[in-house]
C-alpha cells in the first residue's frame, strides 16, 4: 500500500505541535515535525523530549487498548475484557439507578490533562443532572480568570513586543520547564535585549537566572510583595495619571490602602532587600510599556490567592499597562462556539445548580457567583466557561463520599487524571474512592487510580484523534489539526464515550455530531472556519485589538470595561456583595499541618522544621505523567527533595542522602538534592510513582513511598475560590539510613 503523509498534532503538552505522519495500511510508521503549521518549528522540538514518545505510545506494551472491567476485590489487579457495548450499557445502568436512589448529583467527575477534550464529560454531567465535576482548576487556571474578570470585565494577556515592551514580570512560573516552547525562547530574547526582565520565585529557576533581578520571596507573601511594589509606584509618582483618572475606580482608597506597605514592612515580611523591591518597582513603573505574566506558584498561595491576584491586577491598571501594545491585553472572546456553549452549561436544572456542594463555603466558585459574574461579562458579549469556574472543591466531594453530606457521593468518572497521585491528600482521597460503588476511568494506562477502578476505558491518545485546543475558550484562538490515523486497538476518544453514555442516558438531541472531528467542526463554522482549512493551518486566531474600552457602545460613549462601575475596579464593587474585600488584603497563612509534637520528634532525631513547596514542573515530567518512559527514567531515576547549599549545611546534609518529609497527614521520602534557592526552604517534587512495578494493591504502583501528596491537605484556605496550599507548607525533614525500596 502507498504511504500517505496526514497532518496532525501532538498531544502531550497543552501546545499540541504540529506533526506529519507517515500512515501505510492504517499504522504510522514515521513522524516529523512540521514546521509549516501552528504553533511551533524544528527549533522549538530539538529541545523537546516528550514528542518522540508519539510512535512508541502508539503500541506500547503498557497502554490499556481493551475496556476492562473489575473481576475481583478493588485494587486486586484481575480485570475481564469486555467490549464496548457491555462497558457503557453497564455503567450506564448502574448510574441510573444511583441517580434514582440519591439522586443525579450522586455522580462527580474529576478531569486533568493534557490529553483530553474536557467540554464533552461537561455536556455529559449538565445533561444527567450533576453539578458536581471536581477538579483542581482552584490551584491552577481559576485564580487568575476569576481576579481579572472582576477587576477587568475579562482576562488578561502579555502582549510581549520587541523593542516595545520595556520591562515584563515573570512571577510564579519557570516557562523553561512548564512551557519549554516559543514563549520560553521569547523570554531568553528578551533577557538579551535593554529591557529589564524581573523574575519573583523562591527559586532561581532559568528564568531567574537570566534576569535582570530575581526576587526570592518568601512563599506565602506575595500578596504583600505587590502591594509593596504599589507603595513605591505611588508614592513616587510613576502612576499613569491619565489612565487612572479616565478608567480606574477606586484609586484614591488603594493609594491608602497600600501606605503600610513600605519597603522595610515588605523586606521583612517577604525576606527580600530593600533596595531590590523599589528597584524592581521602579523598573514597572518606569517603563513605558510592562507585561507581567503569573503562573500556578501564584495560584497555589492558599489563602493568599485571591488577594495576590488582584494586587497584580492592580499594578497593571495603575502604570497604565492595560490594552496598550507591549503590555497587557484583554483578550477577546471566541468567535467560533464557546466553551460554554458546548458545555449546555443551561441545560442544568436551576434545582441541581442549587445542589452545588460549593454554595454555602465559596460564594465566588458556585454557580450563584458564576451568575453574578456572567451578568457583568455580558455587558460586552463575553461568557466565561461555567464548569470550570463552579468545579466542586475536592474538600467537599471527598466529604460527600465519606459522609453522605449533604447528599451522598456514590460514583466518580475520571478523565485523564490521577487524583490518587495528583490530588492534595493522598491518604484521603484513597480512602473516599475505595468506598464507591462505581469508579470509571478513561486513560492511556494504568495509573494507581485505574488500579482500584470498577471500569478502565482505553482513550485514544495523540495522533489517534482530532486537536482543537481553546484554552477554556477565553481568548479569539484555537489550535490543533486533525487525527492521522483511526484509534488504534478498540480505544476512542472521551467525546465517543460521553456521547455513547449520553445516548444510552436519554440524550440523544444533545450529541448530533457523530465523532469529535464534526463536533469541532461545527465548534468552527460559527467564525466561517472550515474544518479541512483549519487542519492545513493549524490555528483560528483574530489578534486582539488595543484600547477596546475607548470603542464606542451602542450609545455611542466609550463602551468602558464589563464590571459594575464600567472601569477597571481597584476597589471591587463586585467582591463585597459575596463578603469579599473591596481591596486586596493579604491573609493570615494557613494553619500548621506539624503538631508540637511531630516538630519536637523530628528535631530529637536530627531533623528541622522547615516550610516546603511542591508543585513545580520539571521536565520532562508532568505532574504524574511520562514516569513509564525508560529515556526519562535514566536522566531523571528519583523523586527528589531540593534545598539550598546553605541549608543542606547547617541541617548537615549532603546530596544523595536519603531524606524522609513528614506532616501530621503522612510522610514521604525522597533523594537530597542542592539547587540555588531560597535558604530554609525544601522544594519536593510531586507525581512520583514506579509504573513498571506490578499493579494493584497494596502498593498501586509504588505511589505510597514518595507522593508529596501524602502530606498535603485539600481543606480549602482562602474564602471565595475555595484555594488550598501547596506552597508554604510546614513540614518537618530527616535524614534517613535505609534504602528507599527502589534503589
Amino acid at each position: 500500500m502507498t504511504a500517505e503523509v496526514k497532518p496532525t498534532n501532538c498531544h502531550y503538552c497543552g501546545y499540541c505541535c504540529a506533526f506529519l505522519a507517515t500512515v501505510e495500511d492504517g499504522r504510522v510508521t514515521d513522524l516529523v515535525p512540521d514546521p509549516s503549521r501552528y504553533p511551533y518549528d524544528e527549533r522549538i522540538l530539538a529541545g523537546c523530549r516528550r514528542w518522540r514518545m508519539n510512535l512508541d505510545a502508539l503500541d506500547g506494551p503498557d497502554r490499556v487498548n481493551y475496556p476492562l472491567r473489575r473481576a475481583g476485590k478493588r485494587g486486586g489487579n484481575e480485570w475481564e475484557r469486555v467490549s464496548w457495548d457491555e462497558a457503557l450499557d453497564d455503567i450506564a445502568a448502574r448510574l441510573r439507578a444511583l441517580a434514582d436512589e440519591h439522586g443525579p448529583e450522586t455522580l462527580a467527575s474529576a478531569i486533568g490533562g493534557p490529553h483530553a477534550s474536557f467540554w464533552p464529560l461537561h455536556r455529559f454531567m449538565n445533561l444527567f443532572g450533576s453539578p458536581n465535576n471536581m477538579g483542581i482548576g482552584q490551584i491552577c487556571w481559576n485564580p487568575r480568570i476569576w481576579m481579572d474578570a472582576l477587576t477587568f470585565g475579562w482576562t488578561v494577556e502579555a502582549d510581549i513586543v520587541p523593542g516595545v515592551t520595556e520591562c515584563l514580570f515573570i512571577w510564579g512560573t519557570n516557562p523553561a520547564q512548564s512551557d519549554n516552547s516559543a514563549f520560553w525562547r521569547s523570554i531568553l530574547a528578551f533577557a538579551r535585549s535593554d529591557a529589564a526582565l524581573v523574575v519573583v520565585d523562591p527559586r532561581r529557576t532559568q528564568a531567574a537566572a537570566v534576569a535582570d533581578l530575581w526576587l526570592p520571596v518568601r512563599p506565602g507573601t506575595d500578596c504583600t510583595l505587590a502591594l509593596g511594589l504599589l507603595h513605591v509606584i505611588i508614592g513616587e509618582g510613576l502612576v499613569d495619571r491619565a489612565f487612572v483618572d479616565a478608567w480606574c475606580h477606586g484609586f484614591d482608597e488603594l493609594a491608602e490602602h497600600v501606605r503600610p506597605y513600605t519597603p522595610a514592612h515588605v523586606a521583612a515580611v517577604c525576606g527580600l532587600p530593600e533596595d531590590d523591591i523599589v528597584r524592581a518597582a521602579r523598573l514597572f513603573g518606569r517603563a513605558g510599556a510592562a507585561a507581567l505574566v503569573s503562573g500556578r506558584g501564584v495560584d497555589q498561595v492558599g489563602a493568599n490567592v485571591a488577594p495576590t491576584h488582584r494586587a497584580i491586577c492592580c499594578l497593571r491598571a495603575v502604570t497604565g499597562n492595560v490594552d496598550k501594545p507591549g503590555s497587557c491585553v484583554l483578550a477577546e472572546g471566541p468567535d467560533f462556539v464557546s466553551e460554554m456553549e458546548l458545555e449546555m452549561s443551561d441545560a442544568l436544572a436551576p434545582e441541581r445548580r442549587a445542589r452545588c456542594l460549593n454554595t454555602p463555603f465559596t460564594p465566588l466558585q458556585c454557580y450563584d457567583g458564576y451568575d453574578r459574574a456572567r451578568k457583568l461579562t455580558e455587558k460586552l458579549g463575553r461568557t466565561l466557561p461555567e464548569r470550570y469556574l463552579t468545579s466542586a472543591l475536592p474538600h467537599l466531594v471527598l466529604r460527600a463520599m465519606e459522609e453522605g453530606e449533604p447528599y451522598p457521593v456514590r460514583a466518580l468518572i475520571v478523565n485523564a487524571t490521577n487524583p490518587l497521585l495528583t490530588y492534595a491528600d493522598t491518604h484521603r482521597v484513597f480512602d473516599a474512592l475505595m468506598g464507591l460503588d462505581l469508579l470509571v476511568v478513561l486513560d492511556y494506562y494504568m495509573t494507581p487510580t485505574a488500579m482500584i477502578a470498577d471500569y478502565v476505558l482505553p482513550a485514544a491518545g495523540a495522533i489517534e484523534r482530532p486537536v482543537l485546543q481553546v484554552h477554556g475558550g477565553v481568548a479569539n484562538m484555537g489550535y490543533g489539526g486533525p487525527a492521522a490515523v483511526e484509534p488504534y486497538y478498540e480505544r476512542r476518544t472521551d467525546y465517543d464515550v460521553f456521547r455513547g453514555l449520553g445516548l444510552r442516558l436519554g440524550q440523544e438531541d444533545a450529541w448530533p455530531e457523530e465523532t469529535l472531528a464534526d463536533a469541532f467542526a461545527a465548534q468552527l463554522a460559527r467564525a466561517g472556519m472550515d474544518w479541512d482549512a483549519f487542519c492545513q493551518l493549524g490555528i483560528y486566531w483574530q489578534p486582539p485589538a488595543h484600547a477596546k474600552h475607548e470603542l464606542p457602545g451602542p450609545d455611542g460613549r466609550p463602551q468602558g470595561f464589563a464590571t459594575t462601575t464600567g472601569k477597571i475596579e481597584l476597589a471591587s464593587e463586585f467582591l463585597p456583595t459575596l463578603g469579599g474585600p473591596r481591596l486586596p488584603e493579604p491573609a493570615a497563612p494557613a494553619a500548621p499541618l506539624c503538631s508540637p509534637e511531630l516538630v519536637e520528634d523530628a528535631e530529637r532525631a536530627g531533623g528541622a522544621h522547615l516550610p516546603m513547596i511542591t508543585g513545580s514542573r520539571k521536565q520532562p515530567y508532568n505532574a504524574s505523567m511520562y514516569f513509564n518512559n525508560p529515556a526519562f527514567r535514566q536522566k531523571s531515576p528519583h523523586p527528589v527533595a531540593e534545598v539550598s547549599e546553605a541549608t543542606a549545611g547547617r541541617l548537615g546534609l549532603k546530596p544523595g542522602d536519603r531524606v524522609e518529609i513528614a506532616t501530621d497527614k503522612g510522610s514521604a521520602r525522597f533523594i537530597l538534592e542542592t539547587a540555588p534557592l531560597r535558604d530554609d526552604l525544601v522544594n519536593v517534587d510531586y507525581g512520583w510513582w514506579h509504573p513498571e512495578w506490578e499493579p494493584g494493591g497494596p502498593d498501586l504502583g509504588g505511589m505510597w513511598e514518595s507522593n508529596v501528596n501524602c502530606l498535603t491537605s485539600c481543606e480549602p484556605g482562602e474564602p471565595l475560590i475555595g484555594t488550598w496550599s501547596y506552597n508554604a507548607i510546614d513540614c518537618v525533614i530527616r535524614r534517613i539510613d535505609e534504602p528507599l525500596s527502589w534503589e
